[in-house]
């Protein structure tokens, strides 16, 4: 990173970094407040595909962030739009929840029962073996497949689970396809994002508490990245999990008020 200018835009990251599953992350409603107030433009950026921007916006609001629809890009909606930029009004089996299977239906894509161009999966969690069995045949009969995001576990009320990324690796052992992975560290979902906050790469930075994902994702996208270790990575686990993913931050704040600050100190506040 050799940007050395303000900060222009952010692309951040929801879960373990804004909130953690209902609750928010103290200093998360003031700096939404200080982006706002200065004029920063951002957006929230997600690999969760289960729920539409709207659903998650609420989400956001319901914790006292403010959040619009159309501040927000998950893998859902970055899948769709790969999926319709390859093949415009394509035929799609989608294994996943309503937030996929909305955004199919917005970028025009139609979804089927057979005759897939592509197998779409996400986190779904009324998976059934039938599903699993469909998106295999479609894959042998030479459909394509699109994982919404890697992530093979995922935060819930009663501890970690099962996430999209442990039922793609099933649908890849049986159909022998690799997938296009669309979310975090994949640069699609970055790039879905930066077109979306219309700031270059090089002036927009990465906020996330995640190294594999979210910091590894800005790295690759050429984005500024700052590691907030309000989840996942804590200054405990910090070194162990920056040598398990090959990258480290530009920046490390212990907290969202040291990012605020960080923001006003970088861009002259």
């Amino acid at each position: 990173m050799t940007y050395t200018g303000p900060i222009k835009g952010l692309l951040l990251d929801l879960d373990g970094t804004l909130y953690h599953g209902t609750r928010m992350i103290p200093g998360a409603d003031r700096l939404i407040g200080q982006l706002i107030e200065q004029n920063i433009p951002f957006r929230y950026v997600t690999n969760n595909s289960s729920l539409t921007p709207g659903a998650f916006a609420d989400r956001l609001q319901g914790m006292g962030i403010p959040a619009t629809a159309k501040e927000v890009c998950t893998s859902a909606e970055a899948a769709a739009a790969y999926i319709a930029k390859v093949k415009p009004r394509a035929n799609v089996f989608v294994i996943g929840e309503s937030g996929l299977r909305q955004a199919a239906e917005e970028a025009g894509l139609t979804i089927v029962e057979e005759g897939a161009d592509f197998v779409v999966q996400g986190i779904d969690r009324e998976l059934s073996y039938d599903k699993i069995a469909k998106a295999v045949e479609q894959l042998l009969g030479g459909a394509e497949s699109i994982l919404t995001n890697p992530d093979l576990l995922l935060p819930s009320e009663h501890g970690l689970r099962p996430g999209a990324g442990s039922i793609g690796a099933m649908i890849q052992a049986a159909s022998g396809k690799v997938p296009t992975v669309i979310g975090k560290p994949s640069t699609i979902l970055m790039n879905f994002a930066l077109n979306s906050l219309g700031v270059s790469a090089s002036q927009s930075w990465v906020v996330g508490d995640n190294l594999a994902t979210d910091i590894a994702a800005g790295k690759a996208a050429g984005c500024g990245t700052v590691l907030v270790l309000t989840g996942l990575t804590t200054a405990d686990n910090l070194e162990s999990y920056a040598a398990k993913a090959g990258c480290r931050p530009d920046v490390i704040c212990a907290d969202l008020e040291a990012l605020s600050s960080y923001i006003t100190e970088r861009n002259g506040q």
